[in-house]
């Protein structure tokens, strides 16, 4: 969420990206943002563009800004909200967009994990497993923050400075669509089972094993968006 913007300099952009990440659960309702200098650094932007962009976010009421010891920026994610916010991103987007959006993410996903298996120490292995052992699968903010810390550390094995750089970038601007199926309680159990088959097949450096699971893993997902995005226009 708070990998650096294109085109930065617009307080819209950082607005977006936040509100993104608060109603699809990627931030956690009473989580604390980083300090407007921090955040500003993070996102490549000015600090007043980074200022501009909570206070709009405090007028939607996303967020409270507290002062003193122990105070900041706190995300406030309203009951159902999220799911308003998730049926409307998800109509904006036509289903041949999401089936591209899933071929381009499995091409990524596929070319970092096999890398992976190559190149992945047996310590590599074990913090994989850590990440996924860390991950709370019953849970969807849990899940879905899991699911792209699990797919930034794919990345980082790779050793490819552009493929973490795209990874990067896709999980920013796509990812809170992309994971909105882990609000569905088949899905978390789908995706604990594809990562962990996922480590097992990078610990056995089976990169075409890996590169398999990783794409059906990416395909089932936006087939469940497809069917949510037909199930939701019908109850309009």
């Amino acid at each position: 969420m708070f990998a650096p913007l294109e085109g930065a300099g617009r307080a819209g952009l950082v607005e977006k990206r936040l509100t993104d990440a608060i109603v699809l659960g990627v931030l956690e309702h009473g989580e604390r943002l980083p300090r407007e200098a921090d955040l500003a650094l993070s996102l490549g932007v000015a600090t007043v563009t980074a200022r501009e962009a909570l206070e709009a976010l405090r007028d939607k009421g996303l967020i409270k800004t507290l002062r003193g010891r122990g105070g900041g920026s706190f995300v406030i994610r309203h009951p159902n909200e999220g799911e308003r916010n998730e049926k409307a991103r998800l109509r904006e987007i036509s289903r041949v967009d999401i089936r591209d959006i899933g071929s381009y993410y499995g091409v990524i996903g596929a070319g970092a994990v096999e890398r992976a298996a190559e190149h992945a120490s047996i310590d590599d292995v074990e913090n994989l497993r850590r990440i996924v052992g860390i991950t709370d699968f019953a849970e969807e903010g849990s899940t879905r923050r899991g699911e792209m810390n699990f797919h930034l550390e794919l990345a980082a094995l790779s050793l490819s400075a552009r493929l973490v750089r795209e990874e990067m970038r896709f999980q920013a601007e796509i990812g809170p669509i992309l994971w909105l199926g882990m609000q569905d309680d088949a899905c978390r159990s789908s995706s604990r089972s594809a990562h962990l088959q996922i480590v097992q097949a990078i610990g056995d450096v089976d990169g075409s094993a890996a590169r398999r699971l990783i794409t059906e893993h990416i395909a089932a997902t936006v087939d469940w968006l497809i069917d949510a995005k037909s199930e939701w226009e019908r109850g309009r």
